[in-house]
């Protein structure tokens, strides 16, 4: 008797909805931008595939649109659990935060100086968010201004044109 082994198996191949959500999984984990060119260079995937599979991804909100043919993945996170952060008559700071499902609640009594370096790892990621946010922004501003270069150069261009002509027409005197 033969038994099949892992090589002799064919593997189906992965649609290509979820090799472009990989893809822009693996550029926010190297801290790249998703864009539709990445996409495509990383999947392999032509373009036209690519935007319509992003599109699908945004329609299934796993990704959100920042830009035109910028993308970002939507988070998904589980319930918040409540947290409260008591300061004991001790000075010792406790710290519970509610269990989930099949969790045990998470009790802390921090010393004070583990309040304040706690406080500290916590000020590093709330920086870390504004910075993403402020980058986020600044990107959405210079592609709103190349795009209204790019429209005024075009206005600009239509606009040397029709001097030109109007400089080449014959002018009527007799009129």
């Amino acid at each position: 008797m033969q038994t099949e082994t892992q090589a002799d198996t064919p593997t189906k191949p992965i649609p290509s909805t979820i090799r472009v959500l990989e893809a822009v999984r693996e550029l926010r984990a190297k801290d790249q931008i998703a864009t539709r060119e990445t996409v495509a260079e990383l999947t392999g995937l032509k373009l036209s595939i690519v935007d319509d599979r992003l599109s699908a991804l945004v329609g299934d909100v796993k990704l959100k649109r920042l830009l035109r043919g910028v993308y970002e993945l939507v988070e998904e996170y589980p319930p918040t659990r409540n947290i409260s952060k008591t300061i004991l008559d001790s000075g010792y700071i406790m710290i519970e935060i509610a269990g989930r499902d099949g969790a045990q609640d998470v009790v802390l009594h921090l010393t004070p100086s583990e309040d304040r370096a706690l406080a500290m790892l916590s000020v590093g990621a709330t920086g870390q968010a504004i910075l993403i946010n402020s980058t986020n922004q600044h990107l959405y501003l210079a592609t709103e201004l190349a795009a209204r270069v790019e429209r005024l150069e075009r206005e600009n261009k239509a606009i040397r044109a029709q001097r030109s002509n109007a400089n080449q027409q014959p002018l009527d005197l007799e009129t």
